[in-house]
């Protein structure tokens, strides 16, 4: 008979939400610096860069993340490669996110109106220039809700990362279900962590939302 009391499995749950937001935020991180980089890509070399790019995207997209992190974890051990579940589920959610957000952001530019493009070109603004001190600007206000929401989905994707063996807020669910033999219970307090996480998330970006639309 299993010896864990209520507090021990709310404690170690407890324990576990660290790894989460860890992952979480190195995830959105990567996946926010690499999303820029082919966000300006794709701007600037629409023909060329740009068709990788899509292809890119259209591969994240049109994939399961589950797969993803199979394939990235098991890939890499072809190469001669051992990563640890850390690494690989790091790796393969900031290339998921990176893929969501050029495409987010990307959407968000080419939003902006036509007339601020000609009237910024007519100022001998370079491409550069233009995109720096007024697409981007405009851009950032509309691309809040959606980023803030997949900031808020990599947080519960991030339990698909127990496959791999990571050990993170489902993962640990799980160990201490297999002792408890009470799923009901121990999911239940999972799913109010994630919650717990997520909501506050949420009205942050609501909160944003409603701050850049005012200034608008």
């Amino acid at each position: 008979m299993s010896s864990f009391t209520t507090w021990d499995v709310i404690r170690n749950l407890l324990l576990s939400v660290p790894w989460t937001l860890f992952l979480s935020a190195i995830a959105f991180l990567g996946g926010s610096v690499l999303g820029l980089i082919l966000l300006v890509l794709r701007i600037m070399k629409p023909n060329s860069v740009g068709r990788v790019i899509t292809w890119y995207v259209q591969l994240f997209q049109g994939t399961p993340l589950l797969m993803q992190l199979f394939l990235t974890y098991f890939g890499l051990a072809l190469f001669g490669l051992n990563p640890s579940p850390l690494l690989a589920a790091t790796l393969c959610l900031s290339l998921y996110a990176g893929a969501f957000l050029t495409e987010t952001w990307h959407g968000c530019v080419i939003s902006i109106p036509k007339g601020q493009w000609e009237a910024s070109s007519s100022l001998a603004l370079n491409l550069r220039e233009q995109l720096q001190y007024v697409i981007f600007p405009q851009a950032v206000r509309v691309s809040v809700p959606p980023t803030v929401g997949l900031g808020v989905q990599i947080i519960k994707n991030t339990s698909l990362a127990s496959v791999i063996g990571f050990v993170e807020l489902t993962r640990t669910g799980q160990i201490i279900t297999n002792v408890t033999y009470d799923p009901f219970f121990v999911y239940g307090v999972v799913a109010l962590l994630y919650f717990a996480i997520c909501f506050p998330c949420s009205m942050w970006g609501r909160a944003l939302e409603c701050k850049f639309t005012f200034k608008h």
